[in-house]
């Protein structure tokens, strides 16, 4: 399904995000990009039809496709992101494994955001407050953000950018999963700015 669009000056990067979830990740680059004009968000995919990063985007008039498993799979999403011809694909809370078939079509160019330093607390089923908990059970005095590449593989591509923070007050994985969503706020926007200015 496809709701909204937004205009596209010629030289501007253009940037699809893929999300699952709240959105909050997205919302704050959307923004990001509003201001500073460098890029533009010209899309936000989603595998979730009740997420609420839907609701988030309409309000910035930003182009929304929903789908399914299947249409991951079958060709249907990798059409849309042909027609969309973006410069960046930017996972933003989305939960499942990207596939091969939109990896080889735009290699380099699909980036994701991790609630932790990988290599520690990746892989399947790692995400969220599940990271959090993981954290805070291991005893770990300091976790962050990692900002890597997309392969094949949940968590494993070259790694872009890694942010630590002091975690030995923290007593819950919310109070950790607050400290990780600020450095995601702060950090995210400016390492998609960078990487797009790199590529550029």
């Amino acid at each position: 399904m496809l709701f909204f669009a937004c205009e596209i000056t010629a030289t501007m990067k253009k940037i699809v995000l893929f999300a699952s979830g709240s959105g909050t990740n997205a919302e704050n680059i959307i923004r990001y990009f509003n201001e500073n004009q460098k890029a533009k968000v010209t899309a936000v995919f989603s595998n979730n039809p009740t997420a609420k990063v839907i609701d988030r985007v309409k309000n910035h008039e930003v182009t929304t496709v929903v789908f399914t498993k299947d249409e991951l799979h079958n060709g249907y999403v990798l059409e849309q992101l042909n027609v969309l011809q973006p410069d960046l694909i930017v996972l933003a809370g989305f939960l499942w494994q990207f596939p091969v078939s939109i990896i080889e079509k735009y290699p380099n160019k699909i980036i994701n955001i991790h609630p932790a330093l990988l290599p520690k607390y990746g892989g399947k089923g790692m995400y969220g407050i599940k990271v959090h908990g993981a954290v805070l059970n291991n005893k770990e005095t300091e976790t962050g953000i990692t900002i890597h590449h997309v392969n094949e593989h949940y968590d494993e591509g070259n790694i872009i950018f890694q942010q630590s923070i002091k975690i030995d007050d923290c007593t819950t994985p919310e109070e950790i999963a607050e400290r990780i969503h600020k450095l995601e706020r702060e950090h995210f926007p400016i390492v998609i700015e960078q990487f797009l200015n790199l590529k550029s």
